[in-house]
């Protein structure tokens, strides 16, 4: 993987999104994904970041994909491994670790 950290982002809301009721909300979502791949992985090479869509967003590439869910009324939370969307709405942690092994994160011993 060379020294480049692979960044987790998590983009959601405090309140749950409409269509996912009953789901986990975004910020539950981003702690629960932050103890799950620390168990399967070294967290050193992991870095994680949660964008509130209901922020005003100070990085362009958030404002932008932020303005992208309101459009396109996509289902949050929303996670990005690097630059690929892996989940949208409830996760699945098989395509979040597929997506980490693509990047080849260390697994722990």
């Amino acid at each position: 993987m060379g020294n480049e950290k692979v960044v987790i982002t998590v983009y959601g809301a405090e309140q749950i999104c409409a269509s996912c009721v009953g789901a986990p909300g975004s910020k539950d979502t981003y702690e629960w994904l932050q103890a799950a791949v620390g168990r399967k992985y070294i967290d050193g090479d992991v870095d994680y970041t949660y964008i509130n869509i209901n922020e005003s967003q100070t990085k362009e590439k958030h404002a932008e994909f932020v303005e992208r869910i309101f459009a396109e009324d996509l289902f949050y939370p929303i996670i990005f491994v690097n630059e690929e969307m892996v989940a949208e709405g409830i996760p699945r942690l098989k395509t979040i670790y597929q997506a980490l092994d693509k990047h080849e994160v260390p697994l722990q011993s």
